[in-house]
């Protein structure tokens, strides 16, 4: 079986701890990191573990086997699903300043055969867990991220062999470059560069064409687009969080949703005065109609586009991190339905109270799930004098 490089998994490493964490800066000494990671990422984790220990951090392990979470959902009541150790949890955050998760499936189809019900009761027990964290990142004491472990399981759905599916991991890192690091602040000054210019467009709606597709988004008041934080590795994206009330139209999603231990294919989607009105999928539609039936999941969270010349992602990973940067001919757009970022809001975050993010148009829900789609497409800006500009075209933009 392929195994990475003992190269490799170090410079994965200190991309994660060196740049990634602390939002592009890595971690201080005596920082507090909070490592979660899957069973079959343990060479990573033991790099990852080294690496905060060589820059004076100080390491807390999680380790998830996907055994225990099967059992878990073939024998637990609904009660013992809904369970959260509220003060344990609440301790924890309170005690960390970074959460790393390293994401490595050996079974993509894991909970193929649970009924959608039970995850989604499982999954409401995390709200509380989802606003501490937003609430320590947003007083700027909390960063975090997320990166990739390949296994054999996941390079079989993509229809790859192993040591292509790392080949892929790999590029779209730098992690054969003498000096990954540099390569990364590279790239975020270009993406930060192209983030500048988007931001000086006083832009009203966004509308999107594609196949299956005719979707009109409202921009929102006091909204950025973001992007290069560190946050996820690889990230080539630079998305925002509109106006949830303001979207309308169809949206269609040619490339697969991992989700919950299932696939889910061909989703489209239709929009009504921001709420989704009717939700299909050629497979697996009963799963999807189960997780937008979630509080507010049946919103936008997310709207997003990656640009070809930045991503070297070029074959389908069957796996959202990568799926959602993907490059190749046309670049990519994707949807996240559920919560929203509050980095998108210009002002002051920390001082905005829910009734303020309600105000703004500003979702709230334990859910976020990016949806992807990779045709080609056109975006034009509808500006707040009427101006129609296009800003991105056959995976480029074009500002």
């Amino acid at each position: 079986m392929y195994t990475p490089s003992k190269k490799v998994l170090d410079n994965y490493a200190k991309v994660m701890i060196d740049f990634a964490l602390g939002k592009g800066k890595g971690i201080k000494k005596g920082d507090i990191v909070y490592l979660q990671y899957d069973a079959e990422a343990q060479p990573l984790a033991l790099a990852v573990f080294k690496r905060i220990l060589e820059k004076g951090g100080h390491p807390m392990l999680k380790r998830a086997d996907e055994d225990f979470e099967k059992l878990m959902f073939s024998v637990a009541s609904d009660d013992q699903l809904k369970f959260f150790p509220k003060k344990y949890t609440k301790s924890l955050i309170d005690t960390i300043d970074h959460r790393l998760y390293l994401i490595a499936p050996t079974d993509p189809f894991l909970l193929k055969s649970v009924d959608p019900k039970k995850i989604v009761l499982a999954n409401s027990s995390k709200q509380g867990l989802r606003k501490w964290l937003f609430e320590k990142e947003d007083r700027g004491k909390l960063t975090w991220s997320l990166c990739l472990y390949g296994t054999s399981g996941m390079a079989e759905e993509a229809g790859l062999s192993l040591e292509s599916f790392w080949k892929e991991i790999v590029k779209a890192c730098y992690l054969d470059a003498p000096d990954p690091i540099a390569i990364w602040n590279k790239t975020f000054d270009e993406i930060d560069d192209l983030k500048k210019r988007l931001n000086t467009l006083p832009i009203d709606r966004l509308h999107m064409v594609s196949e299956r597709t005719d979707l009109y988004i409202s921009y929102g008041e006091k909204r950025q687009f973001l992007g290069g934080g560190g946050a996820n590795i690889p990230s080539f994206e630079i998305f925002t969080s509109p106006d949830w009330r303001g979207i309308e139209g169809k949206v269609f999603f040619n490339f697969p949703l991992y989700r919950y231990g299932n696939i889910i294919k061909n989703i489209q989607l239709t929009f009504k005065q921001g709420r989704v009105v009717k939700a299909t999928a050629d497979k697996n539609e009963a799963l999807l109609k189960a997780m937008i039936s979630q509080k507010n999941a049946d919103k936008v969270g997310e709207y997003s586009l990656t640009d070809k010349r930045f991503s070297k992602i070029s074959k389908f990973m069957a796996n959202t991190l990568y799926d959602e940067n993907f490059g190749g001919d046309y670049g990519n757009s994707h949807l996240a339905v559920g919560t929203s970022y509050h980095e998108a809001f210009i002002g002051n975050v920390r001082s905005a109270t829910a009734k303020d993010w309600e105000k703004m148009g500003f979702n709230e829900s334990i859910e976020h799930c990016d949806i992807i789609n990779t045709n080609p497409k056109t975006v034009t800006a509808i500006l707040k004098n009427g101006v129609e500009k296009v800003i991105y075209k056959d995976g480029e933009f074009r500002i």
